[in-house]
């Protein structure tokens, strides 16, 4: 075979396997249609459940039955279109997260997300940062996006600074109300929320994708303290992820309610309640603490809140973007 022949069939095949490709690309899309979604990774408040040193039977019988299943809150945005994925919060379950987002999503066999969005310096919402460090994962400059003061604890804090130091993770200042775009598909905007800002400001994140968007609020203090209209906040959004960590003062021990820095189910219910149904069943209560009887979906907590036209967040669920 001549040389001009080879190039000729070389030149041929190229074209048949871009074409090839095309189709292959094509159907690829059909297949995932387009879709940008998010899941939930975890729903409980920053120690988990069952919750360390509890002898009350919200968890004793957790431990009973070595049942481990659930997880700390988080949320796993996957851009299928982009082939991108994403991680909101570090959690200390955050090895088995990153597993589960691997498995839900066709973006591609790397566990390895492509970043990391922190909400504040509380241990539930960046601890899992520990885990890219050398003496586990060795990660590669893996992005993190952050508030300011948030940026600045753990560049001045061990060992989190180490983190910084060996280039373990790249750290991109987030700027209040101000929309950052991560893909062609996806954009999100945080919000200062009022919060116990020991070490950082807090924040929620706006989620926007090519068709919805979601509200992630998982700590705030009373409502009341917000400058934002919540009602009118909710209107804006698709999904609404909101701050549930108690349903009522009986959680700890008839203590007064607004003693508590967390909107109470409870109270957050009553301050919903007369919004359209519509709007109502865009809320999905989230960030559970260990005593909350919203985590047994058959108690009598969950049926009234379902009955009254809100959502709980469950583990695994997905919702589209």
């Amino acid at each position: 075979m001549s040389l001009r022949t080879t190039a000729i069939l070389l030149i041929c095949t190229l074209f048949y396997l871009n074409i090839y490709g095309q189709e292959l690309r094509r159907g690829f899309n059909e297949l995932i249609d387009q879709k940008v979604f998010l899941v939930v990774l975890g729903t409980v408040q920053d120690a988990g459940s069952p919750h360390i040193a509890c002898k009350k039977e919200c968890c004793l019988k957790l431990f009973e039955e070595r049942n481990y299943n659930r997880k700390v809150v988080s949320l796993g945005l996957v851009d299928q279109i982009n082939f991108s994925k994403y991680i909101f919060e570090a959690t200390p379950d955050l090895p088995t997260q990153m597993k589960a987002l691997k498995e839900i999503g066709l973006v591609d066999n790397n566990e390895t997300p492509d970043g990391f969005f922190l909400t504040h310096a509380h241990i539930g919402h960046y601890s899992g940062l520990m885990y890219l460090g050398k003496e586990a994962m060795n990660a590669d400059e893996l992005s993190v996006f952050a508030m300011p003061k948030m940026i600045d604890f753990l560049q001045s804090n061990g060992p989190w600074d180490q983190l910084v130091r060996n280039r373990n993770i790249n750290l991109s200042s987030l700027a209040h109300d101000v929309e950052f775009q991560l893909t062609p598909d996806l954009n999100v905007r945080p919000l200062l929320v009022p919060h116990r800002d020991e070490y950082s400001e807090t924040v929620g994140f706006i989620i926007k994708g090519p068709n919805k968007t979601a509200l992630f609020l998982p700590d705030i203090d009373k409502w009341e303290k917000w400058e934002v209209d919540i009602n009118e906040l909710i209107k804006e959004v698709d999904y609404a992820f909101i701050d549930a960590t108690f349903y009522d003062g009986k959680e700890i021990n008839n203590r007064d309610i607004s003693e508590i820095p967390h909107p109470f189910i409870i109270e957050s219910m009553e301050k919903f309640r007369w919004l359209p149904s519509e709007e109502k069943s865009k809320i999905l209560f989230i960030h559970f603490n260990h005593t909350n009887p919203v985590l047994d979906e058959n108690s009598e907590a969950t049926q009234t809140v379902l009955k009254k036209g809100f959502n709980i967040a469950r583990k695994n669920d997905v919702f589209e973007l």
